[in-house]
């Protein structure tokens, strides 16, 4: 789970690596901490697909939508 404090730390080695550069640690703490923050963000999406297609009415509807052309 992303915390405002995940987030406030992701910024800080973002506004450092511009500044003055980062050191190995901090390199490998920068990539985890994307990697957490990119797979929150995919599962978020996954999640909000999977609810859309749970909503979606079905193919024999009639209102035209699932027309071949």
């Amino acid at each position: 789970m992303i915390t405002p404090e995940t987030i406030a730390r992701i910024n800080e080695l973002a506004r450092k690596q511009r500044e003055q550069g980062l050191t190995e640690a901090e390199k490998d703490e920068q990539a985890k901490l994307r990697r957490l923050y990119a797979d929150n963000i995919k599962g978020q999406v996954r999640a909000a697909l999977d609810a859309a297609r749970q909503d979606a009415h079905p193919a024999d509807c009639g209102c035209g939508c699932h027309h071949k052309h």
